[in-house]
């Protein structure tokens, strides 16, 4: 059974999550706060606490993970805080896959990077698909539709690997 790392499971992710779930897919999603973690399991998908600014957190979630999605580029935050998550974090975690079990990568672009040149974390992600042949897919969905967005997630996740 193919698994899936949420990082990031909101209730746009937990969505997300509950689709994989139904098409057979073992689904861990992460979050910092208990509250976060109890609204996960409530959802049905393993919680895991983990902090995307400590990639350390969610390297040590890795061992039977095929597909981590990334959906970091819309949540509420400053944009700053949304800057490092995208920026230097996405890059460390992308480093970090290299010497891991994961076969696919699934990166939720910042809100509007469809009217625009990619951002750098697009720029990264296409950088670890072409470097390390890491299977890649972008999510550029709005999260103002979170159905519609929660099967955009659940889709790239399953085609990152063909499945």
């Amino acid at each position: 059974m193919a698994r899936a790392l949420l990082v990031g499971c909101g209730c746009c992710a937990r969505e997300a999550g509950s689709i994989l779930l139904e098409r057979g897919w073992a689904v861990r999603g992460t979050s910092r706060s208990a509250e976060g973690l109890e609204a996960i399991a409530a959802a049905g998908i393993e919680s895991a606490e983990a902090d995307p600014d400590r990639v350390g957190t969610l390297t040590l979630l890795l061992g039977d993970v095929t597909v981590v999605a990334w959906l970091l580029g819309g949540i509420p935050a400053d944009p700053e805080q949304l800057r490092r998550l995208n920026d230097e974090r996405l890059e460390s975690m992308l480093a970090a896959l290299v010497d891991t079990p994961v076969r696919g990568f699934v990166y939720e672009a910042l809100p509007g990077s469809g009217a625009r040149a990619p951002g750098p974390g697009e720029a990264l992600v296409e950088d670890a698909a072409s470097r390390w042949r890491i299977p890649t897919r972008t999510v550029a969905a709005e999260r103002a539709q979170p159905s519609a967005w929660a099967a955009g997630v659940a889709d790239a996740v399953a085609a990152v690997v063909g499945l």
